[in-house]
């Protein structure tokens, strides 16, 4: 027990040293390239602090874990909202102003109700993977036909956003190391997880949506407090919803398209998915144009996850 805990813990400092390796390397190659900022910038808000939970997923799926790999993505939406926001907001009130995150929360909604509704047979097949694949397509153009209408204010936070030091050698020795990083922490991860849920009563399913889904957010969560107290609350918001589509879509969708079909039990399509639904849907009130998400409505955020973890323990009784 106690040494899956200690590779564990090494597993996600590996993660999170990897993800910011992979992100620096990515945004300072981008810059040798002449890819605009803006664009980079959008695309790292969305998906770098989601390198971790892919990581761990391609890894649960290439040993054959897929019910561990299903719940870490879900239940990295779910952390999304209420640690990552929950935490950001208690740190510091998060003001919003980035226009395209409302349409985008309404996509979100969207998709996860699609998932729901494609697992109701059981399964996630190649067919809908590919669908969801198709539809990250989509959102990701409709984003970039958005980024012209953004005020001068998100455009500078979005492209501060992307460090964009070292040549072209530097930054393709940054993404080997990260690619490095990520195999071997993600591996201890899948590998010792299992573990330390069993001794806790847990399937692969709920260790993967509880304890990797919380324990691969808390980078996130850090991130999101340091930007909170900078004053950058698109960038804390703009991930949460960012993640949370790439998540439900690539995460999701590239297992079933690419892996094979992946099990959806109906226990999760009536619970899980649901929550991870409602969970978004918080969200409404807080992302009309300008506004702030308030230290009040961080400390509910952060109670809402935590009583819907005292649920799931509960469910295990």
């Amino acid at each position: 027990m106690f040494e899956a805990i200690g590779f564990t813990v090494l597993g996600l400092v590996f993660l999170a040293l990897g993800g910011d390796s992979l992100v620096k390397g990515a945004a300072g190659l981008s810059a040798v390239l002449r890819i605009p900022r803006f664009a980079v910038g959008l695309g790292l808000v969305a998906v770098a602090t989601s390198l971790p939970e892919l990581a761990v997923n391609a890894r649960a799926v290439f040993a054959g874990d897929r019910a561990l790999a299903l719940g870490n993505a879900v239940g990295s939406n779910i952390a999304n909202v209420g640690l990552t926001l929950g935490a950001a907001a208690l740190a510091a009130p998060v003001v919003v102003r980035w226009r395209a995150l409302a349409p985008l929360l309404a996509l979100l909604l969207l998709a996860t109700l699609a998932v729901a509704a494609m697992g109701l047979d059981g399964a996630l097949s190649r067919v809908e993977g590919a669908i969801l694949l198709l539809f990250f397509i989509g959102v990701v153009a409709f984003a970039a036909s958005r980024a012209r209408h953004e005020s001068p204010d998100v455009r500078a936070a979005v492209d501060a956003f992307v460090p964009t030091r070292g040549d072209m050698a530097l930054n393709l020795v940054r993404l080997a190391i990260a690619v490095v990083l990520l195999w071997f922490g993600a591996g201890w991860v899948v590998a010792h997880i299992p573990a330390i849920g069993r001794a806790l009563g847990m399937d692969s399913l709920v260790a993967g949506l509880v304890l990797v889904a919380i324990a691969t957010a808390l980078p996130e969560a850090a991130a999101a407090v340091a930007a909170a107290r900078r004053g950058q609350g698109d960038l804390v918001a703009g991930h949460v919803v960012g993640s949370s589509l790439f998540n439900v879509l690539v995460v999701l969708g590239g297992m079933a398209a690419i892996g094979g079909s992946v099990p959806v039990p109906a226990s999760f399509v009536r619970l899980e998915l649901p929550v991870a639904f409602l969970f978004a849907l918080l969200l409404l009130p807080l992302l009309r144009g300008n506004t702030t998400v308030s230290r009040l409505e961080g400390g509910l955020l952060v109670a809402a996850l935590a009583g819907w973890v005292v649920l799931e323990f509960a469910l295990l009784a």
